[in-house]
């Protein structure tokens, strides 16, 4: 048998303990599939006083992360302290420059630093492995990166923040507001004290950024991608989408367009049939579109201490099971040097339909002025909805529901703005975009 494959863990809290307890629990198994022991043989945390439902008795303890990267004592660093700068990226950085293998479940790490840490890694004969850093446990890092090699894909697509699907989903099920909702995630565990990362759709961002990467061979470009969270999703949203038909998730979406390559973070309607639709709760989903293999789902847990810990293992099982002088596949799906630069859709080129909602003054000629600035702009209507509440009989504006075909961005934009500006509005207007799916029935 060779020798075992020594792993160096950075970061001790709910991923890293359970990773090494995955890798103890699972030693005899690791053996048999990867012919070689993994073995943790060395550690680092913010404290070495804090106890931890984990046995590292056996690792020598590091205070330094970067110290930990470098040393002789082992063949695999596994970052797990999260952030993109700072030491993080400094020990990743050294990692990579001694020749040691990297494993990481940080995706804002890569995003911002992604294409110089794969370069590193082939300039030094390593791997730098992050399945767990997109979807958790689902393995769409590996699928994208090794099993579509043949594939020319056209379109990616997905649930990938579970605290805004649980958010949505509530909201949906049980008509509650969004503070309301977000306060119960908090208490749950769901979301953070401070939510902004997850809510305001950053952490959808960084994900997508590597898929698109991944996807087209571009170089990552987290600054180019356009991003909505889901802070202004109201029930009366979520009502009004569910009697047309339709369910709100946030969606990250990256796609080849005549322009250049679209990258999106934002609340979507997906139409109630959708596979996508039924994803609820904490769970994820990612959607692959391609030439030859048609449209692939893959759905699963996307966080949580042992679904990841699950995808950092099975990254060091494919070191394990490396051998010396044999060639690497490329981080990146292809190598950096060969990434393409990031060329940017125009946003406004986006074609779809779109959900409008409206609190329209109820005054004579307010709808006809709604109308005739929605063809001014070529924009056609399936379907308006105008409702009276039961209990707003004195209110001076009623909510005025639309579904347009498929229009631009562009136009849209241009009509909304001339709505606003003639002052048949009370509030601004809220408009979420409508995504065609290929598995819509």
């Amino acid at each position: 048998m060779s020798n075992p494959l020594r792993i160096g863990v950075a970061g001790l809290g709910t991923v890293g303990t359970a990773l090494v307890n995955l890798l103890d629990n699972k030693r005899a198994e690791l053996i048999e599939r990867c012919g070689r022991e993994t073995v943790v043989t060395a550690v680092t945390a913010r404290s070495q006083r804090t106890n931890r439902d984990c046995d590292i008795s056996n690792a020598q303890w590091f205070d330094n992360p970067v110290d930990l990267a470098t040393s002789d004592n082992i063949d695999v660093y596994v970052e797990l302290m999260g952030g993109d700068e700072g030491v993080a990226a400094d020990s990743v950085r050294a990692a990579l420059n001694a020749g040691k293998h990297v494993v990481t479940a940080n995706k804002a790490l890569l995003a911002k630093h992604g294409v110089e840490f794969a370069k590193l890694a082939e300039e030094n004969g390593t791997l730098l492995n992050f399945e767990a850093a997109v979807a958790g446990g689902i393995p769409i890092i590996k699928t994208m990166r090794e099993s579509l090699t043949s594939n020319n894909v056209i379109r990616v697509y997905g649930i990938m923040n579970g605290t805004c699907n649980y958010m949505l989903t509530r909201m949906e099920e049980e008509g509650l507001s969004f503070e309301d909702c977000l306060q119960q995630a908090q208490e749950l565990g769901y979301a953070e004290a401070d939510p902004t990362f997850d809510v305001g759709g950053h952490d959808t961002m960084h994900k997508l950024a590597l898929l698109t990467s991944l996807a087209f061979g571009t170089e990552i470009a987290v600054d180019e991608i356009y991003l909505e969270g889901i802070t202004k999703i109201t029930p009366e949203d979520i009502e009004a989408a569910k009697d047309l038909g339709y369910s709100i998730k946030l969606l990250g979406v990256t796609q080849k367009t005549d322009t250049g390559i679209e990258q999106r973070v934002h609340p979507t309607m997906v139409p109630l049939a959708a596979p996508i639709a039924q994803i609820g709760g904490v769970t994820n989903a990612v959607v692959v579109e391609a030439d030859v293999v048609g449209e692939l789902m893959m759905t699963g847990p996307g966080a949580g201490g042992d679904a990841t810990a699950s995808a950092v293992a099975g990254d060091i099982a494919d070191i394990a099971k490396s051998r010396p002088g044999h060639q690497h596949v490329p981080s990146l799906g292809k190598p950096a040097v060969s990434l393409t630069p990031y060329v940017k859709s125009r946003m406004r080129t986006h074609r779809g339909g779109y959900f409008i909602r409206l609190n329209l003054n109820d005054k004579a000629g307010s709808f006809a002025a709604i109308a005739s600035r929605m063809a001014e702009q070529d924009i056609s209507l399936e379907s308006i909805v105008q409702r009276r509440e039961a209990n707003s009989q004195n209110s001076d504006s009623q909510p005025v529901i639309m579904i347009t075909h498929d229009t631009t961005e562009e136009a849209i934009s241009a009509a909304l703005k001339a709505i606003n500006s003639d002052g048949h509005l009370k509030g601004d207007p809220q408009m979420i975009r409508i995504e065609k799916l290929g598995f819509d029935i």
